[in-house]
């Protein structure tokens, strides 16, 4: 049997309603079909493909700002501009693609994003640069929308968890190879180089997602009114905000971590990339951490995640004595935020199983318009109060963020 004629036996169980506090765990499921996992990795490496093309600027800021004549806080933008399209487009997903197999609308998608990373790679001024960026945030919107959704499509009940937990790995794994390999590349070569590297990287997840996926026919055909029915729910409509306000409050810090580890540490590209690493890597075993624990007691894994950003971005101001002092801050940051995005795609699923494709692709939409405003928020208070302001007020949002952890709960059932 083939991975694909396996893992297309493994669909969604039906799930009870659920229980009105989200760290409730939904009863066992029963023994599912065997499967592989290829298609699982696949969707992985699609997801880290699309977070290190999105997020690549972070580590280049400097070097694309001063190519490109602008300032850091223009050149932060281009994750805005990216952001802002995926969010719009994402919520809408499944009422755009109607009935079309989902693995074809991936690799379509996946092949817009290597020709999105390659005009970037070619702009010669900033606003060639946005158009290229308006391509990704266009592959952008569609891929997010649908990769996590997908996951309760190729494993059955007891792997579901495992299986979000790989999908999401390759947003926590972009940032340890994806970032940082970046950074030592455009050190090594020029910034353009890590976005052609970025290109070739796409059309091969195309190729592997339509080599290992199985036919993924939608269910039922979408609708505009999607979005809106899924926030009725009010465990999705309380996950959905809690996972607003802390991307938005790590984007608005993050996204300027380079120029603060510049100015105020003192550190050089070579250190910054190694600190970015070391940030990468704890990002990938908190989401190896939270992940699991997110199926089980999704309200502390949330609260955990949420905890780490406010409290790591709060203390890096007073942490910048040189590599020693920033290493701490940003592990815990790194760890915490690794575990953010599925923990709270964890909260949003569980709290409405009936509509896992709608409420996924406005988590998803969401998600992004954070990631936008979280940049464009953070370009303003940098360039007008400074490094430290950018970090108080991303742990201020985040810590907003854990506030409504704690006293949100999951609505029992789905309206009508």
């Amino acid at each position: 049997m083939t991975d694909a004629e396996t893992v297309a036996t493994a669909e969604t169980p039906t799930t009870p309603d659920t229980p009105d506090s989200p760290d409730t765990p939904a009863p066992p499921a029963g023994p599912g079909p065997a499967h592989r996992w290829s298609p699982v990795v696949a969707v992985a490496l699609a997801t880290f493909t699309v977070v290190a093309s999105e997020m690549m600027p972070v580590g280049l800021l400097t070097p694309m700002s001063h190519s490109l004549g602008v300032s850091d806080g223009v050149t932060g933008l281009s994750l805005t501009i990216t952001g802002l399209i995926a969010a719009v487009l994402a919520p809408f997903a499944p009422a755009l693609i109607g009935l079309r197999d989902r693995r074809t609308v991936l690799v379509v998608f996946m092949l817009l994003l290597g020709v999105a990373d390659a005009l970037t790679a070619l702009a010669p001024n900033f606003a060639v640069l946005a158009v290229g960026r308006v391509l990704l945030g266009t592959a952008m919107g569609i891929v997010w929308g649908l990769a996590a959704s997908i996951g309760p499509r190729l494993a059955d009940g007891p792997r579901i968890a495992l299986a979000m937990t790989l999908i999401f790995s390759g947003v926590s794994i972009a940032s340890v190879l994806g970032v940082p390999l970046g950074t030592y590349l455009a050190a090594l070569l020029d910034w353009r180089a890590a976005f052609w590297a970025l290109a070739l990287l796409g059309a091969a997840s195309a190729a592997v997602l339509a080599a290992t996926l199985p036919a993924l026919p939608g269910h039922e055909r979408g609708r505009p009114g999607g979005p809106a029915g899924a926030l009725r729910n009010r465990g999705v409509a309380a996950g959905i905000a809690i996972t607003a306000l802390v991307v938005l409050g790590h984007f608005t810090g993050y996204t300027y971590v380079r120029p603060v580890l510049e100015a105020d540490a003192g550190l050089s590209s070579g250190a910054i990339a190694a600190c970015l690493l070391v940030y990468g890597l704890a990002g990938v075993a908190g989401n190896f951490t939270l992940g699991p624990l997110s199926g089980r007691r999704p309200r502390t894994a949330v609260a955990l995640a949420l905890s780490g950003v406010a409290l790591a971005a709060v203390l890096l101001p007073y942490a910048t004595g040189g590599v020693g002092p920033v290493l701490p801050a940003l592990v815990v940051w790194g760890a915490a935020y690794g575990g953010v995005s599925v923990s709270t795609q964890t909260w949003v699923r569980t709290a409405d199983p009936a509509a896992v494709e709608a409420s996924a692709a406005v988590w998803a939409g969401v998600f992004n318009a954070s990631i936008a405003l979280g940049s464009f928020a953070g370009g303003l208070v940098v360039d007008r109060a400074g490094n430290h302001a950018v970090l108080f007020t991303a742990g201020a949002l985040a810590a907003a963020g854990l506030l409504l952890t704690a006293v949100s709960r999951s609505g029992a059932r789905r309206p009508g």
